[in-house]
C-alpha cells in the first residue's frame, strides 16, 4: 500500500482557488511505517526539535485504477478518515537548503497517525465535509473541503496519471490553510469529522 500526501491544497478565501489551480499538484509519498492506527499514542521523534501538526482528511482507495477519468474518480474512494501529517520542520528546512527531498521530514516512523474510517456513503457531498483538530482541548484547526484547491476527484485523476492506485492506498488530501503549528510531548490530539471524534491520541 502507498501513503500519498498532497501539499498546499487549501485556501482561506475561496476567491483564490481559480488563480491557484495551475494544474500541477504538490505530491509526496510517505513510508507505510509512518502509520499509527487504533488511536495508539505516538512517540515524539528523536530526529526533530520542531514537530509540526497538520490535520487532514484521508481518502482510502477501494479499487485498482490507472489514468482514472475525472468523472469517475470519486468512485475509487471506499472510505474516509482523518489523520495528522506530521512534519519535522527543522529536518525539512535543512533538506530544502540543499535542494533535497521531503522524504526524511515526512517519512519518519509515527509521522502519519490515522483514525478509523467511515464508508464514503456517509458523505453525500465530498465537497462539503467539515473536520477539525483539538490539542489539549483547544481548537487549533477547522476545515471544510469546499476550501480545497484540488478536490478528491482532481487528486485521484492526477495521481493515477503517474502511478496505479491500489486498494487500501491512503491519500492525505491537505490541511486547512490556517492553524498548523508545533506539537510537544504530552500534547493530547483529537480530530473529528462532522463532529464525530475519530482520532484521539497523546504524544509521549
Amino acid at each position: 500500500m502507498k501513503i500519498i500526501g498532497i501539499g498546499k491544497n487549501y485556501v482561506s478565501d475561496k476567491a483564490e482557488i481559480n488563480t491557484l489551480r495551475t494544474g500541477f499538484q504538490t505530491i509526496f509519498l510517505k513510508a507505510d511505517t509512518t502509520l499509527v492506527t487504533d488511536n495508539k499514542n505516538v512517540e515524539f521523534p528523536a530526529i526533530t526539535k520542531e514537530l509540526i501538526y497538520e490535520v487532514e482528511l484521508v481518502a482510502k482507495i477501494g479499487k485498482q485504477g490507472k489514468n482514472i477519468a475525472l468523472k469517475d474518480a470519486d468512485s475509487y474512494i471506499s472510505e474516509i478518515g482523518v489523520g495528522i501529517d506530521f512534519t519535522a520542520k527543522d529536518v525539512l528546512t535543512a533538506s530544502r537548503n540543499d535542494k533535497g527531498p521531503w522524504a526524511l521530514a515526512k517519512g519518519f516512523d509515527g509521522a502519519s497517525p490515522v483514525s478509523s474510517f467511515k464508508s464514503v456513503s456517509n458523505f453525500p457531498d465530498l465537497n462539503n465535509i467539515n473536520f477539525d483538530l483539538l490539542i489539549n482541548g483547544e481548537q487549533k484547526q477547522v476545515g471544510n473541503t469546499s476550501f480545497m484547491i484540488y478536490s478528491f476527484s482532481d487528486i485521484i485523476a492526477f495521481v493515477s496519471s503517474y502511478m496505479t492506485l491500489m486498494p487500501c492506498d491512503l491519500i492525505f488530501t491537505g490541511t486547512p490553510a490556517l492553524g498548523a503549528g508545533a506539537t510537544f510531548k504530552g500534547d493530547h490530539l483529537q480530530a473529528a469529522i462532522e463532529g464525530d471524534l475519530l482520532l484521539d491520541f497523546k504524544m509521549i
